[in-house]
């Protein structure tokens, strides 16, 4: 079987390459060799390589900048989308897009399901809300498209890792209360998009995160405590609660953004592991590459 996948270098992107099950013949391209915005490199890679799926793991994910660069969010997760679901539809492969729990505007009180009415807040949001209705309305019929919420990785920009940055200069951290979500770690999700490839396709919308919920104050809190567990943090930190209000940014957020995966554990029989064991074995495997990265450079 052959998979080719988009954004080789982001967080997902690399975890789907790390853990490509056997049998599958992976081509996988960075945004330097493979434009998604132009339609002419998309026609010409996919017909060239002609995999059986599309893996789209490509987006532009920096929220606030989106706000002002609007145009170059719009290419990547709208354009790029459409491009890609009409290159898989003309050789008949399946897709598999990635998208956002940024689509909805965080006004419920329960869990997001896949066909609740998407309202996104954010550029971000609507380009990739976008994104998800061209590849509906071009290739449904052979099309997952899969959300998720919160993503972080040992590689790659996310909260996590800034958390850590943060703890390594401050001995107080303000950090919002009122936005809460369910953090992904990208490894358990790079296993779940490949379960979808290996056990079929069922078309349609589908949701992913890992399991439970939290505000980014106690994940902040959460990565605390977790980092000191394996002295990965020395140093005693205060963490202060603070409303959204207190912490403005360029692109509004969801208050509330939890994403309902029953859907997807049914269909896959691939079960949500809680955040918080998530986040432990992230952990581990990044004090293990900072490890191994001291040692290269001595």
């Amino acid at each position: 079987m052959k998979v080719l996948i988009t954004g080789k270098d982001g967080q997902v992107g690399k975890d789907l390459i790390k853990s490509v099950p056997k049998g599958i013949e992976l081509f996988s391209f960075g945004r330097h060799e493979l434009d998604i915005g132009s339609q002419e490199s998309v026609l010409k890679k996919v017909q060239e390589i002609s995999p059986d799926y599309v893996i789209n793991a490509a987006a532009y994910t920096a929220v606030d900048k989106a706000e002002t660069e609007q145009e170059n969010a719009f290419k990547v997760n709208t354009i790029g989308a459409s491009y890609l679901a009409n290159a898989a539809r003309g050789i008949s492969a399946r897709l598999i897009h990635l998208s956002t729990d940024f689509v909805f505007d965080g006004t419920k009180s329960t869990p997001y399901k896949p066909d609740d009415p998407v309202a996104p807040l954010s550029v971000y949001g609507k380009t990739k809300a976008e994104g998800e209705k061209l590849v509906i309305n071009q290739y449904a019929a052979n099309s997952i498209i899969l959300r998720t919420s919160w993503v972080y990785s040992v590689t790659g920009r996310n909260f996590v890792k800034t958390m850590l940055n943060l703890m390594k200069e401050s001995n107080e951290l303000r950090v919002v209360v009122d936005q809460v979500g369910s953090p992904t770690w990208s490894k358990g999700l790079a296993l779940t998009i490949w379960a979808m490839v290996t056990n079929n396709i069922h078309a349609g919308i589908y949701h992913w995160s890992d399991a439970g919920v939290t505000s980014w104050y106690d994940f902040a809190v959460a990565i605390y405590e977790e980092a000191r567990a394996i002295n990965l943090v020395e140093r005693q930190i205060s963490f202060i609660p603070i409303p959204t209000s207190k912490y403005p940014t360029p692109a509004k957020r969801p208050y509330y953004s939890v994403l309902d995966c029953s859907e997807t554990n049914k269909i896959w029989s691939v079960q949500s592991e809680h955040w918080r064991t998530a986040l432990r074995k992230m952990l581990i495997e990044y004090q293990k590459l900072i490890k191994l990265t001291d040692e290269l450079i001595k």
